[in-house]
């Protein structure tokens, strides 16, 4: 875990975990555990009903202001919370985030179900808590 550095400050992190609770716990958000296929683009199929969301459209514009490697290491904090990575991988991790990438990080991320919930996780795994920050 030597290798460990927050990929973005702790206060962005709240904002984009904020953010990505605010929105998947609308309602009309149904985002499938699994997708129908495996050729399904179904990340954009499930957001397409939502593209003028204010919480989507602020999430997104988060994810894409930070450069690829801070995009990377949320997708890895993510992962790492998940249970994908132990926390002892994380340099792994942020290397397959990185080789991974998609054409849209913000797309993947709020299209993965309890992303919020895994990306404090990851955190957690290091020792960090947003709760730390005020208010």
């Amino acid at each position: 875990m030597s290798d460990f550095t927050l990929p973005v400050g702790l206060d962005t992190l709240r904002f984009l975990i904020d953010k990505a609770h605010e929105f998947q716990a609308k309602e009309a958000v149904t985002i499938p555990e699994t997708p129908l296929s495996p050729s399904d683009d179904w990340g954009q199929q499930v957001l397409a009903d939502h593209k003028d969301d204010p919480c989507l459209l602020e999430f997104c514009d988060a994810i894409d202001d930070l450069e690829p490697d801070q995009q990377a290491g949320v997708v890895a904090l993510m992962w790492i919370g998940r249970g994908d990575y132990d926390a002892s991988e994380w340099a792994e991790a942020c290397q397959d985030a990185s080789e991974q990438k998609t054409t849209s990080t913000g797309v993947y991320l709020i299209s993965t179900p309890l992303a919020s919930d895994y990306i404090e996780e990851g955190l957690a795994k290091f020792n960090f808590s947003c709760n730390d920050l005020d208010d």
